[in-house]
């Protein structure tokens, strides 16, 4: 089984990469946000919209939700294989959870550009 999921362009290095990446940049974001939100005394509409006004916010922004997305995916192929063993439904739960995965991505493309 994991061999035929090797076939299908899967590498375990890539994976572990793409995992490491991934978590760097979520957490990179995480400790930007603690920061803005510990260093502001009053956060309103006026800072939250300078905030994510410029283009390198809404950059990162965007790079970590991909991030989210990529780091979304290949943990739950990594737990779907393991604890689901019936084909068709891990098939179908997985092609369910990276749907609203994306979707999430979407949106917050449509909201973060929006601004």
């Amino acid at each position: 089984m994991v061999t035929s999921q090797a076939d299908v362009k899967r590498n375990g290095v890539q994976d572990y990469v793409s995992l490491r990446t991934t978590a760097a940049i979520i957490f990179a974001f995480t400790v930007f946000m603690a920061w803005f939100f510990i260093s502001t005394d009053n956060i309103t509409f006026i800072e939250w919209h300078g905030l994510f006004s410029g283009i390198p916010m809404k950059v990162f922004t965007l790079a970590t939700l991909v991030s989210i997305m990529i780091h979304v995916r290949i943990g739950l192929w990594q737990v779907l294989t393991d604890y689901v063993k019936a084909t068709r439904i891990r098939v179908v739960v997985q092609w369910l959870l990276n749907l609203i995965a994306f979707a999430y991505v979407l949106v917050g493309l449509f909201v973060l550009w929006g601004v």
